[in-house]
């Protein structure tokens, strides 16, 4: 294990309590396993029961505290109450990691309004559930981190992925207006936007598609889900105390 402690000696995110969505897998998982690592009472929210469990399980390993739910967090009911549940466990809620998503890829002409409605509900309904049912706790405490899961699809959009694109785009709307909104209450919002990383959402892609993918980034690899995990980590701790309305694209140079 990599050394998580601060220049204080303490691990970046003791104290904290964090929730991450989408954490059953890729870089929802990871993130969770390196929150708990770093100290943090990890709350750990996805879909798929048996995944998350999993996933809750390695972060107690580690010594940590974590919890798993078991949500759609497209339903606004099934999170007010798994917010309610995590303020009357815990009493505060320090960190939420907007990291659920889902792609259902075709081109303008032949995607389905199921396909545009499942992805904007999750990758971008699901955002603005989760935080505005955590911003009031936050409020009241002074301080508070939102994370939002982005892309570079977002940022540039992507052949096949009109919804992709719509709700990532619209992800960073969302960091850019509640970082002027609620930086003034102590809670800092930024958007992590990650280019190719090797997840289960490839997992489908044929090897040669892969093999472009990995040519159009300067480091000749994909990403790793640790990787993204270690800036959602930076990002929730007070080391970046200064850093907000920020959207942080984390590639291998995939864009220059």
């Amino acid at each position: 294990m990599t050394d998580t402690t601060n220049e204080n000696g303490t691990m970046r995110l003791e104290n904290k309590v964090a929730i991450v969505t989408g954490a059953g897998q890729g870089i929802g998982a990871a993130t969770a396993l390196k929150f708990a690592r770093e100290g943090a009472t990890v709350v750990a929210c996805d879909v798929n029961q048996a995944s998350v469990s999993d996933v809750v399980a390695q972060c107690r390993e580690t010594g940590g505290d974590a919890s798993a739910f078991c949500i759609d967090m497209s339903e606004r009911r099934s999170v007010d109450e798994m917010v309610a549940a995590v303020l009357g466990r815990h009493g505060r809620i320090d960190v939420l990691v907007n990291n659920a998503g889902i792609t259902r890829d075709a081109r303008l002409q032949k995607m389905t309004l199921d396909q545009f409605d499942a992805v904007i509900d999750v990758n971008l309904r699901s955002v603005f559930h989760a935080s505005q049912a955590v911003v009031d706790s936050m409020i009241a405490h002074g301080s508070g981190v939102i994370l939002n899961a982005s892309s570079v699809v977002g940022i540039y959009g992507n052949y096949g992925q009109t919804n992709y694109a719509a709700a990532k785009f619209g992800v960073i709307g969302f960091t850019k207006t509640w970082s002027r909104e609620l930086g003034p209450k102590g809670i800092r919002v930024n958007a992590v936007a990650p280019g190719f990383v090797d997840t289960p959402i490839l997992s489908t892609v044929p090897g040669d598609v892969l093999d472009r993918m990995r040519a159009q980034v300067p480091l000749a690899r994909l990403g790793k889900p640790e990787e993204i995990a270690n800036v959602y980590a930076f990002l929730a701790s007070d080391e970046a105390s200064y850093i907000n309305g920020a959207v942080i694209e984390v590639s291998g140079g995939m864009t220059l």
